[in-house]
């Protein structure tokens, strides 16, 4: 029997601390206290741990300084308001002075559908990817969670990592270390097309492929799980045997992450279908619960199948001939 998965942020956190214990160093900055696996980082490094209070934006001028010193530096709070509140500390202390800080969010997309609408992060993607010297970082389960944190302490770089509330089921079983140079991995195969996801919309993505399996289409999902940089030229490579490409997002879709897979397909020159599956562009003040929102907006699994099936439906009726312009599809 499987252990239970662990929660993202506990994995991150326990692995900062026992790194912490060894290198002085290491500087942990919370907003949040409300995570217990912090109490123990708080109560024996007291020293390399650091409450500026529910004040974000003062929290990444802190960082910023304490990086310049040479410390290695994580900053951990709720996504919508590590984001949206400080974007001009992101973008001016950290991005323009190219400060080696990890970023850390907590409850990205609708993930904290129990505090409803001023803490959904609908665009986060789009707003951090807008800012130059950033990596962007989406793990999918524990696996990846602690891959990404050894990342983050071995080579600090200004990097922001989108965690997500809930324990997520396993996604990689051991070859996500290898898979992440050039930022993405397929975790199931597939040969009509292929979803590509990342985080929780990427366990929807599988669970879409299992229904659509049943009914005969085999359909590979991609855990794109490095949104900045992408690597453009391998990603657009190993797509090259898919007929369609279908992007998932829990993002509405003006500068998300399927934009950036389009970009991709403009900058190399990949002419291929399209279809990118997100949230509609306008503001959410549902409650109710993730899954209700997303029923929603039609990214419940069926509605998923339903619209992945249109989308193959005329290549299933001819076999060949496939457009020479890559076909953008909102949903």
């Amino acid at each position: 029997m499987s252990a239970k998965p662990k929660l993202m942020r506990d994995v991150l956190i326990q692995e900062i601390f026992s790194r912490a214990q060894k290198d002085r160093n290491i500087i942990f900055i919370s907003a949040d206290l409300g995570a217990e696996s912090l109490d123990l980082f708080r109560a024996q490094l007291p020293g390399q741990f650091i409450h500026p209070g529910i004040c974000e934006q003062n929290m990444i001028d802190l960082a910023a300084g304490l990086a310049m010193s040479g410390k290695t530096v994580f900053t951990y709070a709720m996504a919508s308001f590590i984001t949206a509140r400080c974007y001009e500390q992101l973008k001016v202390a950290l991005g323009a002075m190219n400060q080696p800080v990890t970023v850390v969010s907590v409850g990205v997309g609708l993930g904290y559908d129990d505090a409803g609408p001023t803490h959904y992060t609908t665009e986060d993607i789009a707003c951090m990817r807008a800012l130059p010297n950033i990596e962007i970082w989406t793990p999918s389960d524990e696996e990846s969670a602690r891959e990404i944190t050894v990342e983050c302490c071995e080579r600090p770089r200004f990097r922001y990592i989108r965690l997500e509330r809930p324990a997520l089921a396993r996604a990689h079983h051991g070859g996500f270390r290898a898979a992440m140079s050039q930022g993405f991995c397929e975790v199931a195969p597939g040969s009509d097309a292929v979803i590509l996801s990342s985080g929780y919309m990427l366990h929807r993505a599988m669970a879409a492929r299992e229904q659509l399996k049943m009914a005969g289409t085999e359909v590979a999902v991609i855990d794109l799980f490095r949104i900045k940089p992408l690597s453009g030229r391998a990603l657009t490579s190993h797509l090259s045997r898919f007929s369609h490409v279908i992007t998932l997002e829990e993002q509405c879709l003006a500068g998300g992450f399927g934009g950036a897979v389009a970009e991709a397909f403009v900058d190399h020159g990949v002419a291929k279908p399209l279809l990118r599956l997100g949230l509609p562009d306008r503001y959410f003040f549902e409650n109710g619960g993730r899954n209700h929102v997303l029923e929603s907006c039609g990214l419940g699994t069926s509605a998923i199948v339903e619209r992945v099936g249109e989308f193959l439906a005329p290549s299933h009726r001819r076999s060949a001939h496939l457009p020479n312009v890559p076909t953008l599809s909102s949903f």
